[in-house]
């Protein structure tokens, strides 16, 4: 089959011919339920295919016209690539073909014609006058300029021209990357095969046999069968009127989009909006419904600015507050109606699907930023995801543009990336104010506070970046300022060397803790001992208290005498060696063996790696 690259809309107003001339083009009867047959009218949205002599296949949409089914229309207006304005040669121009025709406007659709129909019930004059009608009520809108036909479904008038016509009209170029999307605008279940979803494909690509997401329920299916108007096929290709057979669902109610792919699913979006002229003004906060694809949402209207109201045929940005969750895009154009009584209000295009909530003191920041992201400018979605960043699966979600930084297992903006990085030298600068007989602050010391947000590897990120730019010096565990040194005042070079005398003369029966702080009274102390520690002035040995080095160094002379002698150490023999109490000399043996210079052997000790 020739894949059908080109949906066809018609549209206009009820009773002006839009199922009469699709079945004049193509021999199918769209109004097919007995409702519509009997009324007259197109309730439910047709679908049917048309060979073209080129061989190019054209998928037709036929939509309602009645004022009660604009949402109807608006589904079936999704995902076509031009349009067949239909407008009665008798009434001329009527208010539905004005909201149909300023809607397919705010859906993008930018190619079509204008069909006079029913011309056999109206003479040469009454026809000029009608062309002339439609013509002024075009003027300005996408169709001004197109062809203007005019046809009758009965004498078939006019029919091979519209067929001219269409073929004229360009393909429209749906990209295969990126997510699969189909919004589903009808379902229904046949007899041997379960649960069909149909919809007109948006982008992407699916195969049949693979496991889809449907949105918002968030529920999967697989799909078994592929059909385009009728013809099976093994993948589903973006721009085509396409049929999904899904197992493992029975609702698929319309609305639902058919995914492949990370698609957003927000109750907040942000928006560039176009207020219809002719439309009433639309306040900040109103209650709207908002009609995206073949979806509906109720919501409220929030302005991205300083305005209360928006008037008529003035663009401003906003943000959409839905009641539900809303699958979407950037790029994908929407319809604002009044909830009641029911009207068309404008519409526009989604900028943001991952948009923060609009608080008022930034609404200008937030004009500045969804300029600049229409615009093309994506380090703004950086900068609205603050200093937490962006996963990387959420920055592909996004586009995965290479802009911004990553700062450990983050994307983060440039500007976030250097403020979090004077964040954190102001940090180190605060600790050395407090503490500045400390050497550095533990990295625990540092996530607190203001940094307390960032994961683990953006902080140590923060630190390595820090550190390449020498703005602070990493020693073990310690991190410090660089250029930073502990200066003693003569008070404390004194209170220095009083800990170190007590010490020393304890020789290894060392000075716990509290004995230290009895026998040097001082605040500072503790400060001191942590200083005097790093710099390897004293030892602290648990079970003990602090040690001075010079003391474990000459125990370490005498066990590499003692081992020369002799192949083992008993506690007896310890406390001979040392002249230690039992109660000093095991947690000091123990201290031995953790740093392997003694090795524990049932009751005694051996040499350990260090005095071998």
């Amino acid at each position: 089959m020739s894949a059908p690259a080109l949906v066809v809309g018609t549209a206009g107003h009820i009773d002006h011919g839009k199922t009469s001339l699709v079945r004049a083009l193509t021999g199918v009867d769209l109004d097919s339920t007995p409702e519509e047959q009997a009324r007259g009218i197109t309730i439910n949205l047709g679908f049917t295919p048309l060979d073209l002599p080129s061989g190019r296949r054209v998928g037709f949409v036929d939509v309602p016209g009645h004022e009660r089914l604009v949402r109807t229309m608006i589904a079936g207006a999704t995902g076509i690539d031009a349009v067949l304005l239909c407008v009665s040669a008798v009434d001329g121009a009527m208010p539905q073909t004005r909201e149909h025709l300023a809607i397919l406007d705010l859906l993008g659709v930018r190619n079509g014609a204008v069909v006079l129909t029913m011309a056999d019930l109206v003479d040469d004059d009454m026809l000029e006058l009608a062309a002339e009608d439609v013509q002024d009520a075009v003027a300005g809108t996408f169709l001004e300029g197109a062809p203007v036909v005019a046809t009758s479904s009965v004498t078939k008038r006019g029919v091979e021209e519209v067929l001219q016509v269409v073929s004229a009209f360009p393909d429209t170029i749906r990209s295969e990357s990126g997510p699969f999307r189909m919004p589903v605008d009808r379902s229904f279940s046949r007899p041997g095969f379960g649960t069909v979803a149909t919809g007109t494909t948006w982008s992407g690509a699916v195969d049949d046999g693979s496991t889809v997401t449907l949105l918002p329920q968030g529920v999967t299916a697989r799909v078994r069968g592929i059909e385009v108007h009728g013809d099976k096929v093994g993948r589903a290709l973006p721009g085509r009127r396409t049929a999904l057979n899904l197992a493992g669902t029975e609702q698929v109610p319309r609305g639902t989009v058919v995914t492949l792919g990370s698609v957003p699913t927000p109750q907040m979006v942000d928006v560039r909006y176009t207020h219809l002229a002719g439309a009433p003004p639309l306040k900040d906060g109103a209650a709207v419904r908002v009609l995206l694809g073949t979806a509906e949402r109720l919501g409220r209207f929030v302005i991205a600015g300083p305005l209360d109201v928006v008037v008529a045929g003035t663009q401003v940005w906003a943000q959409l507050r839905l009641e539900a969750p809303l699958p979407c895009l950037p790029g994908d154009r929407f319809v604002v109606r009044r909830p009641s009584p029911a009207e068309t209000l404008g519409g526009g295009a989604v900028v943001d699907p991952w948009a923060p909530k609009l608080r008022r003191r930034d609404q200008a920041q937030a004009a500045a930023q969804l300029q600049r992201l229409s615009e093309g400018d994506v380090t703004v979605l950086l900068e609205r995801a603050g200093e937490e960043g962006l996963t990387p699966e959420a920055w592909a979600e996004r586009g995965g543009a290479n802009v911004g930084e990553v700062l450990g297992d983050r994307r983060v903006a440039a500007p976030i990336a250097a403020r979090l990085q004077g964040a954190l030298l102001e940090a180190l600068a605060a600790y050395h104010e407090a503490q500045p007989l400390s050497l550095g602050a533990h990295r625990r010391e540092l996530r607190r506070d203001r940094l307390a947000h960032l994961t683990d590897r953006m902080f140590d990120a923060l630190l390595e970046r820090l550190s390449a730019i020498s703005a602070v010096r990493i020693e073990g565990p310690l991190i410090r300022v660089e250029g930073f040194a502990v200066a003693l005042s003569a008070t404390e070079q004194a209170l220095r060397d009083r800990v170190l005398r007590v010490v020393s003369e304890a020789a290894l029966s060392g000075v716990a803790p509290k004995k230290l702080h009895e026998a040097v009274p001082s605040p500072k102390v503790q400060a001191l001992l942590r200083l005097l520690e790093a710099e390897g002035s004293l030892t602290e040995v648990t079970g003990i208290g602090w040690v001075d080095p010079a003391a474990l160094t000459g125990l370490e002379a005498s066990l590499g005498i003692w081992f020369g002698d002799n192949a083992e150490l008993s506690p007896g023999d310890f406390k001979e060696l040392t002249g230690l109490t039992r109660k000093a000399a095991i947690p000091l043996l123990e201290w031995l063996d953790r740093g392997k210079l003694t090795r524990r052997n049932g009751g005694v000790r051996v040499a350990g790696p260090k005095l071998r």
